[in-house]
């Protein structure tokens, strides 16, 4: 079922959406026979990786009723297995945001984007790990603890949609949902081998999900292809009344993200080459090479880059110890069964992960985040640091941004459980994106050892991040399958 010290399942009948379709349309197989054979998957490899908290119980019944459907009426995800990040309210579900405080919670509704996943065909087989509401980039959780990468499992798979990219790349799932608010969807992407994508925030409905900087939270797909995430895309974008954010998708130019990828092609696109944050990882810089040497061989343009004083404004522009105090409080009281709590009170009383250094941060802000005296400066940086960014993309003329998505591979889960690497001190460069408020993926480009730290261990996934301009997803898509396809 497994590979000498990986745990991805060797039994994965379908690599992609289209395959899976394909083998159902003629008549090879049953949404209920492939259901079956992700929960077989699910039972033998989840007790050890630990990246599903529910399954829902109801799948195989959901699945046979898939099959019965009258063919005309099947939709874009028809039969397609789907792995809800715990973040995300799925009725008749455990959804306990990664906290033992909510573990009983069961929403008697399903979030706006379950709903159009379930309605396009697709069967929600269960909820994957997260930590303590969405605070870290790694595993730990008060709920599940930690999530092991399938690719080697002293380490861990990224956060804070851990379990949705352990499971996907275990083959427990053909893809899922994660939330992304400094780059939970793309860094679990990059260390476990996937493409995840962030849309611009308010493209996908957050209703449902729970908030942890409201102004940055997107919800989005993790794949093993841009094919798949475009699919996804093409049924989870678009407005929702019960999240005014969704409106921006009125500005936005009508398009199929699936007609976007169509005819790959990196000729002529100009890419710019953020090479201040590449780190030292020798092994990342190695694949960096070989991948940027294949995009020059395709056709690109590559144009080195710089972002003044690009440390200074991802400092200054996280907000997460100015607002997410108030916004976690804000879900909590909205919610019946919930209400009584407060993110500050589980902090005191110890009902979270102890390696969360950003839950200890983020409770000495005001219960008002407009109270911050340093919130209207964080918006005027904030505004300042778009419009640097968005000026390197006009005096350049570049189609996207290119960096590795992390400095660093997959770290030892012992040394985020010793606190050497913790949520503040962590190089991810998903933090550009997010607190740009622009779109970005993470794309596999291939894998190194970590020479540095454990030669005799496993090749480990490296990411490709392409930045691009708010409402710019269908570039960035097209840019990433052509990435995809010289790789």
């Amino acid at each position: 079922m497994k590979t000498n010290s990986t745990m991805i399942s060797t039994e994965q009948p379908y690599h992609s959406i289209a395959g899976l379709q394909e083998a159902i349309n003629d008549g090879k197989t049953t949404v209920k026979a492939i259901v079956e054979q992700y929960l077989k998957a699910i039972d033998q490899l989840n007790p050890e990786l630990n990246a599903v908290t529910v399954i829902n119980n109801r799948a195989i019944d959901e699945a046979h009723e898939l099959d019965n459907l009258d063919p005309a009426k099947r939709g874009p995800l028809f039969g397609v297995p789907i792995l809800i990040k715990d973040q995300i309210e799925t009725a008749g579900m455990a959804t306990a945001f990664g906290s033992k405080a909510c573990k009983d919670y069961v929403p008697d509704k399903d979030a706006t984007l379950v709903r159009r996943l379930k309605e396009a065909g697709a069967v929600i087989i269960g909820k994957s790990t997260m930590p303590d509401w969405a605070a870290s980039w790694f595993s730990t959780s008060s709920l599940s603890g930690t999530t092991k990468n399938p690719y080697d499992p002293t380490r861990d798979p990224g956060g804070s949609s851990s379990g949705s990219g352990a499971a996907v790349a275990a083959g427990m799932a053909m893809a899922a949902i994660g939330g992304d608010t400094g780059g939970s969807i793309r860094l679990p992407s990059s260390f476990c081998g996937l493409v995840g994508v962030r849309v611009t925030p308010g493209r996908i409905s957050r209703d449902g999900m729970s908030g942890l900087v409201v102004t940055q939270d997107t919800p989005g797909p993790m794949t093993k292809s841009v094919a798949d995430a475009a699919k996804l895309l093409d049924v989870m974008v678009g407005f929702d009344e019960a999240d005014g954010y969704t409106s921006i998708n009125a500005m936005a130019p009508s398009y199929s993200f699936q007609d976007a990828i169509k005819g790959p092609s990196l000729k002529g696109k100009r890419l710019g080459v953020l090479r201040e944050v590449f780190g030292t990882h020798t092994g990342i810089l190695s694949v960096l090479d070989t991948a940027l040497d294949g995009l020059k061989r395709a056709g690109a343009e590559l144009i080195d880059v710089e972002i003044p004083e690009l440390e200074y404004y991802k400092t200054f522009t996280s907000v997460y110890a100015t607002r997410s105090k108030s916004d976690i409080n804000a879900f909590l009281a909205s919610r019946q069964g919930l209400s009584h709590l407060k993110i500050e009170d589980l902090q005191r009383d110890g009902v979270y992960h102890k390696s969360l250094d950003l839950i200890d941060a983020l409770v000495e802000a005001p219960d008002d985040f407009t109270k911050d005296p340093h919130f209207a400066r964080r918006l005027v940086e904030q505004s300042k640091f778009q419009r640097i960014v968005a000026s390197v993309f006009a005096r350049l003329r570049l189609d996207a941004m290119i960096y590795p998505t992390c400095q660093l591979l997959a770290p030892k889960t012992q040394d985020l459980l010793d606190m050497r690497w913790t949520c503040l001190n962590y190089p991810t460069n998903t933090v550009i994106a997010s607190q740009l408020l622009f779109p970005a993926m993470s794309v596999p480009i291939g894998k190194t050892k970590d020479l540095e730290e454990d030669p005799d261990g496993p090749e480990l996934p490296v990411g490709l991040e392409i930045l691009g301009l708010p409402l710019g997803e269908e570039r960035v898509l097209a840019i990433a399958a052509g990435v995809e396809l010289v790789q």
